[in-house]
């Protein structure tokens, strides 16, 4: 799914085949979850490939590294740069991208500054093609006390592996988790939005990982005038809503059909969800 025999990746300011490429098994990385990533995607577009919010995205990683003490020696412009070839190698216009930053070999605990960096990209279409039925998860989002919750760490997603396993196991698409005080916070990788009395709610910064897809979308209502209204809520109040949608780079824009069981009272197309998934789709593919 992931490459053939011809996929081009770049590793540490090389070009090699995805089937040739090795790295150390002692990594802090491997070993206890010290590396951070980004997932982009690029849409075709009338003048070629474009990288949706490039720039915020390679912004975030830098972001990610420095806060778990690692020495990503590269520039946005450089890693736009590396990004931009890596899809005409693999001539891809419509691709899913992810750059991984990893450490070197190291078994201590201290943390390990030298960067490895891996870029790769892949056809990955709609990460769910209808709309999802969520459930509360029993799991909860990280103490922000407890880590650095805005940075986008591998380690952290163990959270959300265990959650949307659940979830599975329970006949469910999808796990929206809380924070530590009960309030919804985000779903294993998606943000979320929901609408009610005219306005769409989404959780505050400082539980979540603050999506620059979720950024987008705010904008987007604001200039098509609905009101984006964040704080904090419990599932209940999510319960009688009009309508409810994930946001992130692999969802894009999704509608939920319901949550814990409970459908909402709109349809798809009757919501600001569906309006704004058409501006996103306009937004994307226009050079």
């Amino acid at each position: 799914m992931y490459y053939d025999k011809n996929t081009t990746i770049y590793l540490n300011g090389q070009w090699i085949k995805a089937q040739d490429a090795t790295t150390g098994l002692y990594q802090q990385s491997f070993h206890y979850g010290n590396g951070v990533f980004e997932g982009m995607r690029s849409y075709k577009t009338s003048k070629g490939a474009k990288v949706l919010k490039i720039k915020e995205h390679f912004e975030r990683l830098l972001y990610s590294a420095d806060k778990m003490y690692i020495d990503l020696k590269y520039s946005v412009d450089e890693l736009t740069a590396i990004c931009y070839e890596l899809l005409e190698k693999n001539n891809m216009q419509d691709a899913y991208i992810r750059p991984l930053v990893y450490t070197d070999e190291n078994m201590g605990l201290q943390p390990e500054s030298k960067a490895n960096l891996f870029m790769c990209a892949w056809e990955w279409g709609k990460y769910y093609d209808q709309p999802v039925r969520a459930m509360t998860s029993p799991f909860r989002r990280p103490d922000p006390k407890s880590c650095h919750v805005e940075a986008k760490v591998t380690g952290h997603y163990t959270n959300s592996l265990i959650a949307i396993k659940d979830a599975k196991q329970k006949g469910f698409d999808e796990a929206l988790l809380l924070d530590n005080h009960g309030f919804v916070a985000e779903a294993t990788g998606a943000n979320f939005f929901f609408q009610k009395n005219d306005t769409l709610f989404t959780a505050p910064r400082g539980n979540i990982l603050p999506g620059i897809t979720r950024s987008l979308v705010m904008d987007l209502a604001k200039e098509n005038g609905i009101k984006v209204e964040e704080k904090h809520f419990t599932p209940e109040e999510v319960y009688n809503a009009d309508g409810a949608f994930f946001t992130g780079t692999a969802v894009e824009i999704n509608p939920i059909e319901s949550l814990d069981e409970k459908p909402f009272k709109k349809a798809w197309n009757e919501t600001f969800g569906h309006e704004l998934h058409q501006q996103f789709n306009h937004f994307a593919r226009t050079a």
